[in-house]
């Protein structure tokens, strides 16, 4: 667990491999950078594909009563926008910036298993193909993300209109994903242990890497509970084992209680690694080492621990004991308390600095004010009545996409500001990153922070339409609209990926004068990341060097030109 136990130039890849090159080196790599930008490359893919679901959604409901979509394929809709939202876009992109960032900001060579590392992201790739073939076989997944029991039961999916198969593509799809997630998790958690540079103890590593490691820990724990409820679905629907129906004995509530102890703590996997995007990126901007470094690494410590102790709190309205809702509201409550101490860090990080508003900076400024939002909203669904009054309406719709789009998503966006230089060597575009940046604050709260109203003027939600009631025509016209808006500033975000790739402005190795160790490399990194790797004497090694004057060679030269302007 020392860093350091293994010297820097035998770390990651111990083995040769043949070079190949053009399609046959994206086919067979063992590289995590190219592993990463894999990754990177399917869950945009996905994430396109989830944003097209979502308008579709938002089309049928511009209006009450439409009648655009059926409601058997408005649920196929709805149910695999859930999906792969969750499963092959958020959770895997942010996969992606562990597995490429990790090892450089770490000072490794490489990963610590490049071979696992490599079938991770087949089993997830296979499994997200698998899940989006079902449409070809009958239908999709139509019973909601959550796929509660008895629902997914083949007496319930079979029918006339719906062959059911679509629930076994789901089942199988998620457990080759999450078997590749399973994969990543002890790789970042092996690579982070044992692979980190001589001089880097574990009081020096990057946040990122800090969350990162957390995050795999959610993973490895979270991960089985969820492959083992698919499994008994999947016995069950086959084999007729009868775990989740009640009138041969079963327990639909167990599959509830499975779900949501992996799908709670799914909450903290889709948003840590977040969280430690925004701590490098906002020290940065704010031209100030992190406030409170000791603080933010418990507190990742202290969430990850309580996250495992709230997943109840989505099953207030199912009838439990009393007791159990008094111990979950509590717990529910509590966590908040790790999650505020991060946004006051953060807050007093940017107190006092010398802020430069580019693009990264003003999404991480976004996620903090969005994300509060959401972790307000999510305080309120603690308190058990109010709970009982709103799960079942678009009150829970807006909460959740205020922590997942707002909080999460816009992570990322910071996060590809950041660090697309370090990946391709050149600048995104400033000026479309700020055209994206106004579409997207505009168009998400206007999109989501309405529904809010919705859920409490009593529209459920999970339905494809609705009556003419008073405001909801207006609500729902107003929230499809500001998505659309949002859909724009998304597909602007796709065009300066593209654009910027040929005809983007030379980055250099360190264009934000970045403080930790990936920036002390060429832009894009060589095969085995570091010819040498700079002295790691605090968690800002780079700005250290500066200080004191002594750049050494492994810091790019346009980084000591933009250091001496």
């Amino acid at each position: 667990m020392n860093g350091g136990s293994v010297p820097p130039e035998k770390a990651g890849t111990v083995f040769q491999m043949k070079e190949y090159k053009g399609l046959l080196s994206w086919l067979s790599p063992v590289d995590h950078k190219q592993i990463g930008i894999m990754y990177f490359i399917t869950s945009l893919t996905f994430f396109l594909v989830a944003v097209s679901l979502a308008m579709i959604m938002r089309t049928q409901l511009i209006r009450p009563n439409h009648g655009w979509l059926s409601s058997a394929t408005y649920n196929q809709v709805f149910s695999m926008h859930g999906t792969t939202m969750v499963f092959l876009a958020v959770m895997p992109m942010l996969i992606a910036f562990m597995i490429y960032f990790t090892p450089l900001m770490i000072g490794a060579r490489d990963v610590a298993f490049p071979r696992m590392n490599a079938l991770s992201y087949w089993l997830y790739l296979m499994g997200g193909l698998l899940l989006y073939f079902s449409f070809f076989t009958g239908g999709a997944l139509n019973v909601g993300w959550s796929a509660y029991a008895p629902l997914t039961e083949t007496n319930y999916t079979m029918s006339k209109y719906m062959i059911g198969t679509g629930v076994d593509y789901w089942i199988v799809g998620l457990l080759l994903a999450g078997a590749g997630t399973i994969m990543n998790s002890v790789n970042i958690l092996v690579t982070v242990a044992a692979l980190r540079a001589p001089d880097m103890k574990l009081s020096r590593v990057p946040l990122f890497v800090w969350m990162s490691a957390a995050n795999a820990v959610l993973m490895l724990l979270a991960m089985p509970a969820l492959n083992t409820a698919l499994v008994m679905l999947f016995l069950d629907r086959h084999l007729n084992a009868l775990f989740f129906v009640p009138a041969a004995g079963g327990k639909p509530l167990l599959w509830q209680h499975y779900f949501w102890f992996f799908g709670h703590p799914e909450v903290y996997i889709l948003i840590l690694p977040g969280f430690g995007i925004i701590s490098e990126v906002i020290p940065v901007f704010s031209r100030k080492p992190i406030f409170g470094y000791a603080f933010l690494a418990i507190a990742t410590v202290a969430i990850g621990f309580l996250s495992f102790g709230v997943w109840a709190h989505h099953m207030f309205a199912t009838g439990m004991n009393f007791t159990v809702y008094y111990v979950f509201a509590l717990a529910s409550m509590l966590i908040a308390v790790p999650t505020g101490i991060k946004v006051f860090n953060w807050i007093a990080t940017m107190w006092g600095g010398s802020i430069s508003f580019d693009t990264a900076m003003l999404f991480a400024v976004a996620f903090i004010l969005q994300f509060t939002i959401g972790g307000l909203t999510g305080v309120a669904f603690a308190t058990v009545p109010i709970d009982w009054a709103l799960t079942h309406t678009y009150f829970v719709v807006a909460h959740f996409h205020y922590t997942l789009l707002g909080g999460t998503l816009f992570t990322v966006m910071a996060g590809f500001y950041y660090w697309y230089p370090k990946i391709t060597g050149r600048m995104l575009s400033e000026k479309l990153g700020k055209i994206q940046f106004w579409l997207m604050v505009i168009g998400f709260n206007g999109a989501f922070f309405i529904l809010h109203f919705a859920g409490l003027a009593g529209m459920p939600r999970r339905v494809y339409t609705y009556p003419d009631l008073p405001h909801l025509a207006s609500i729902n016209l107003i929230s499809s609209l500001s998505a659309y808006i949002l859909a724009l500033g998304i597909l602007v975000f796709f065009a300066n990926l593209i654009v910027s790739l040929r005809k983007g402005k030379p980055a250099g190795d360190n264009p934000w004068n970045g403080a930790t160790l990936e920036w002390a490399t060429s832009s894009p990194p060589p095969p085995r990341n570091f010819e040498r790797i700079p002295p790691v004497r605090s968690i800002t090694p780079l700005w250290d060097l500066k200080e004191s004057g002594r750049l050494p060679d492994t810091l790019p030269s346009s980084s000591r030109e933009r250091d001496n302007e």
